[in-house]
């Protein structure tokens, strides 16, 4: 048995089913944050973190705060792909997007390679802006689900393609993209491109409205406020690669953005562009690097990375509370690492000012002829580690695996343990938050345990948006578009 009951459209809308019974916060704007790689290890390390830098740092006599994240806690979510327990960025992705449970490397469509239209699309479809902000490469497989559809995540340069509408059956989705992989939209002949071809994807977007922005400085242009500056439709894009990790980032300010100024102009934006507008806007925000730096077991640019993830959830609680019209969910795709906190101290993880990305750049850069002088005085210094006994450094040196070495000390050092460099199966943390009666409506509607694929289907009743629409308009062109599977089912649950 199924009974609807409509109570006014601008508030309410109540739907019992044997399935669900849901109480809608109906919204006109809708924020949906993925911490990429985050588990509840990661929050935990954050935490301590922080309240022993605030309480006299003394982790034997702990007081602790709560993050901000840890105040929007409503529930849990399952992840697993439809082939696998362990899920990737792209399975998981598609089914926070898209609402449908696919296959490891799938982007936007089913297991059986039939595209399949996302939350974003759908809003996009009925009227709403959008957004994509996210700190690795806007093409990576998490920002890809929301506005791209190719059997294959590896497909980087056809997903860019879509993002930006050159080849997507319906043209331009996204209204604003922040991030990494500028290589993918310029042309083979730029001697920077990643492309195996001549498509000049910004010199499309430019065509079609967009302004195009490439460094830090146009960016601070843009957060300026300046009206017709930061008028949508705009992509930035800062970094050829992934951005930098925060850690990295923070001590060269002026390179890139950090994931927290890309969110406040995206929010400003979207906000400046609907105002007038009976419809508003649907963004996702990812914390990109949170995954990168577990599947590097890297602790401190782990660390950095959630405790940004927090800075970004507190901004977004507190405008949401300044425009009440607007709700937020949040949840990893997975957790990576099997971090655990066992003899648990973070403090050593104070003196680490790169990541072990930086580390392995500047030991690969360096071409002088002291090579111990370099790693001692300049490399293990850096990554908190200064203190190393004249026989380890040693060891270091010989074993010519640095990387793995020194964050394995690291580690050690911190009491942080890895169990794996790739994903693993546990459920992760459901945040979500509005305000007044729209927040008790979604945390009376959240509460509890979740599979991944049920996420967007809320999303749809608050914005009140069809999903089915989209997948409708996508088949009439066929599938062939979306291209095939990569030979072997490759399994990227291990990977980045």
């Amino acid at each position: 048995m199924r009974s609807t009951l409509l109570v006014s459209a601008s508030t309410l809308l109540f739907v019992s089913s044997t399935s669900a019974g849901f109480i809608f916060p109906t919204a006109r704007n809708f924020i949906y944050i993925v911490p990429d790689g985050y588990g509840q290890s990661s929050q935990t390390m954050a935490r301590d973190y922080v309240s022993l830098l605030r309480n006299g740092e003394n982790p034997k006599a702990p007081v602790t705060i709560q993050l901000a994240a840890d105040k929007l806690v409503i529930g849990t979510v399952r992840t697993q792909a439809s082939d696998n327990l362990i899920t990737d960025s792209a399975a998981s992705g598609t089914a926070f997007a898209c609402g449908v449970k696919s296959y490891n490397n799938a982007i936007g469509v089913d297991p059986s390679g039939a595209p399949v239209g996302s939350i974003l699309e759908a809003a996009k479809l009925q009227g709403f802006k959008t957004g994509l902000v996210v700190t690795s490469t806007i093409n990576h497989a998490t920002p890809a689900v929301y506005a791209a559809h190719v059997a294959d995540r590896n497909s980087y340069e056809k997903i860019a393609e879509h993002e930006i509408g050159y080849s997507h059956p319906l043209g331009p989705q996204v209204d604003l993209l922040l991030g990494g992989g500028r290589c993918y939209f310029k042309p083979m002949s730029d001697p920077t491109s990643c492309r195996k071809d001549e498509i000049d994807l910004f010199k499309y977007a430019k065509d079609k409205g967009f302004r195009v922005i490439q460094d830090r400085a146009a960016f601070d242009e843009l957060k300026k406020g300046n009206a017709k500056v930061a008028e949508l439709p705009y992509i930035g894009l800062f970094n050829d690669d992934q951005l930098m990790y925060e850690i990295d980032r923070s001590r060269v300010p002026a390179k890139e953005p950090s994931l927290l100024q890309m969110v406040e102009t995206a929010l400003t934006s979207l906000d400046r562009a609907t105002k007038s507008s009976i419809k508003g806007y649907f963004i996702m925000i990812e914390a990109s690097r949170i995954d990168h730096a577990g599947h590097a077991n890297d602790p401190a640019a782990h660390l950095h990375e959630v405790i940004m993830y927090n800075d970004v959830m507190n901004y977004v609680r507190e405008w949401i509370d300044k425009h009440s019209d607007t709700v937020m969910l949040s949840a990893a795709d997975h957790e990576c690492g099997g971090l655990t906190l066992n003899g648990f101290n973070p403090l050593p993880l104070k003196s680490v000012s790169m990541s072990i990305e930086e580390v392995s750049r500047l030991w690969s850069a360096y071409n002088g002829t002291d090579r111990r002088g370099y790693l001692s005085s300049t490399i293990l210094p850096g990554y908190g580690l200064g203190d190393l006994a004249s026989s380890e450094v040693d060891r270091v040196l010989a074993n010519n695996k640095l990387s793995t070495d020194l964050t394995a000390l690291l580690s050690k050092k911190a009491g942080v343990n890895w169990s794996t460099s790739g994903h693993t199966a546990s459920d992760v943390i459901l945040h979500g938050y509005g305000s007044g009666w729209r927040g008790q409506n979604l945390r009376a509607d959240m509460a509890g345990n979740w599979d991944n694929t049920q996420l967007p289907g809320y999303i749809e009743g608050v914005l009140k948006v069809q999903i089915s629409k989209v997948t409708k308009l996508l088949r009439a062109k066929g599938t062939s578009w979306v291209g095939k599977r990569e030979a072997g089912g490759k399994d990227h649950a291990h990977s980045h």
